[in-house]
């Protein structure tokens, strides 16, 4: 479980952009529900630090740790935050297809109003990408092929990281990316003319340099030649983030601003889940909270009786 576990920080941190805090927090809370199934739920001739695999406990296992939570006479709310853990790490396991089902997706907690994602303006998009034109390196290169790549197709980072060199086809009038998402659905994503510009520059000049003669098949790689990683790609992003004098961008945040933009220009809710990978549509439908919020801004400033 140990193993899952870190795994799964490393998610948080690298696609979801999770805080230092949220990621400590995160850490306490599994640990605890690891050392729980090493003293109450290993087996007989197991070693004492023994823990019944992940793949193995099941939803009456997890509801008798949550009986173990209240026992202890923690406030409902740290209650409920370590069954946000718990809910989490088994989601994650599930959408990698680490586990066949999901044993947490029925545990009760308390009902919780749902974070907007955080989105850019198309701007700040426009200032974010503008940071490596300033480099005139291999690295830049790449990195502006990677800005444009992401926000043009919302990708997550860990879809984004396993491209192949045969997962884009830029010949003709329907550039496009095929990637491999979540429950390993694919799909095929449009790529627009800048950024098809931008990889024709990286795959004809910058590659190259950066793969030194290494035969990878990666699309995106590091100046080793090694597929770049998760972690390497939100480290690239926050820089150029922190350049253009933006804060709080990951990856995702590009994912999110993707969506919101598409919806803002009339894009059909259906056709944005496609493009997002979005398995129910209701995930898709709360990016609409956002465009709702946007349109009451412009009204609020335009309507001559609003003010």
């Amino acid at each position: 479980m140990e193993h899952e576990i870190q795994q799964f920080l490393t998610y948080m941190a690298a696609e979801r952009g999770a805080s230092a805090n949220t990621i400590s927090a995160y850490r306490n809370d599994l640990a605890q529900l690891r050392a729980y199934f090493v003293e109450h739920q290993s087996k007989p001739d197991d070693e004492a630090a023994s823990v019944t695999p992940i793949e193995e406990i099941d939803a009456e296992q997890l509801q008798e740790y949550i009986v173990h939570l209240r026992e202890q006479q923690y406030a409902a709310a740290t209650v409920a935050r370590k069954v946000a853990a718990v809910k989490s790490l088994f989601s994650y396991l599930h959408g990698e297809g680490r586990i066949n089902a999901n044993p947490a997706e029925q545990l009760s907690s308390p009902r919780v109003g749902r974070s907007l994602p955080r989105t850019l303006t198309i701007q700040e998009v426009d200032a974010l990408l503008e940071q490596p034109g300033r480099w005139d390196t291999p690295e830049a290169a790449r990195d502006q092929a990677m800005l444009e790549m992401l926000y043009a197709t919302g990708m997550r980072v860990s879809e984004f990281v396993s491209l192949d060199l045969s997962s884009i086809e830029l010949q003709g009038q329907r550039a496009s990316v095929r990637c491999v998402g979540k429950g390993r659905r694919e799909r095929l994503i449009p790529i627009h003319s800048a950024a098809v510009a931008a990889l024709h520059h990286y795959l004809q000049e910058a590659r190259p340099k950066l793969a030194r003669g290494r035969r990878e098949v990666a699309l995106f790689i590091n100046r080793r030649g090694e597929r770049l990683t998760r972690q390497g790609v939100w480290l690239i992003i926050k820089n150029y983030a922190q350049e253009a004098g933006i804060s709080g961008v990951t990856p995702h945040t590009l994912r999110h601003s993707f969506a919101t933009h598409l919806l803002r220009g009339s894009a059909p809710l259906r056709n944005v889940q496609e493009l997002m990978g979005h398995a129910n549509i209701s995930t898709t439908q709360l990016y609409t909270q956002l465009t709702d919020e946007h349109l009451r801004d412009v009204y609020d400033r335009a309507h001559p009786r609003a003010s």
